[in-house]
């Protein structure tokens, strides 16, 4: 059996007082090649032998793994202040974490929902449950963490999106969507099925924790209102946010804390129960 994961410590900033930041390389079975993943653990991870739940933060169209660990500077201090680990893996430049029909070099649908949370949990003391995974994501990753959420609802219990592009279908000109599902006439079927705004209405049999916002100043705010809306009248349980902000880092670095809060507290409710 091909070795799944080929651990490369590409960064690793440990000290005391500190959480730790360390650079891995995931291999995929589904695309044959090693892809580098950030994993950010609480300063208690190396103090004992507990076990912990993780947070999965998903990039935008155009970015990379290593985004949220250069635009949050204190990515170190959410673990610790909110006791999970972060894992922030790679959707490549453009995947919109699909596993696209068209291109089969492009799985990373598989990867995120299997490949890289088989393989924190096979490396790091991860609590090893769909009640203390959450995965959430800005823009792109936005719309990433809805769709994976809901089609692997027995990998994640909670999932969030920052300014999500939660309306795929509507994204038929540019953005690599083309390149990822085909033509819109062809293969109109992906662009429907696959977008989050419809992707909620097959509601998973094991309930998940929903926490959508989005910044008052956005240009694509009207797709989070209308997730929002349709799933007001689908009766699906969520909490839904606007406040001020562009589509921008400014506003990430800010709503990341409130996601973060409260996967927090659903990690809690259930560690409770």
């Amino acid at each position: 059996m091909k070795k799944l994961v080929v651990l490369a410590l590409l960064l690793t900033l440990v000290c005391t007082t500190k959480a730790s930041i360390d650079t891995i390389n995931v291999y995929s079975n589904s695309m044959f090649k090693n892809i580098r993943c950030v994993v950010v653990t609480p300063t208690q991870y190396n103090k004992g032998n507990d076990r912990w739940p993780v947070v999965y933060l998903l990039h935008g169209f155009g970015g990379s793994y290593s985004n949220w660990v250069r635009g949050v500077a204190d990515m170190q201090q959410l673990a610790d202040e909110n006791r999970m680990m972060i894992v922030c893996p790679s959707g490549n430049t453009g995947s919109w974490y699909f596993d696209s029909p068209v291109d089969l070099t492009s799985n990373f649908e598989t990867h995120i929902s299997k490949e890289v949370p088989h393989a924190i949990d096979s490396l790091y003391r991860t609590m090893n449950d769909r009640r203390s995974r959450a995965i959430s994501g800005l823009s792109m990753g936005g719309h990433g963490a809805l769709f994976t959420a809901f089609r692997h609802a027995s990998t994640f219990g909670a999932c969030g999106s920052m300014s999500g592009a939660l309306m795929v279908h509507r994204i038929t000109r540019g953005y690599n969507m083309n390149k990822i599902l085909g033509d819109t006439g062809t293969n109109k079927k992906y662009y429907t099925d696959w977008s989050a705004f419809n992707v909620i209405e097959k509601y998973p049999t094991d309930s998940l924790a929903i926490m959508i916002d989005c910044g008052i100043e956005d240009p694509i705010l009207m797709m989070s209102k209308m997730v929002h809306d349709k799933m007001v009248t689908l009766k699906i349980p969520h909490d839904y946010v606007e406040r001020p902000g562009k589509h921008d880092m400014a506003y990430w670095r800010n709503a990341v804390r409130y996601q973060m809060l409260f996967f927090r507290n659903y990690f809690d409710k259930n560690k409770k129960g």
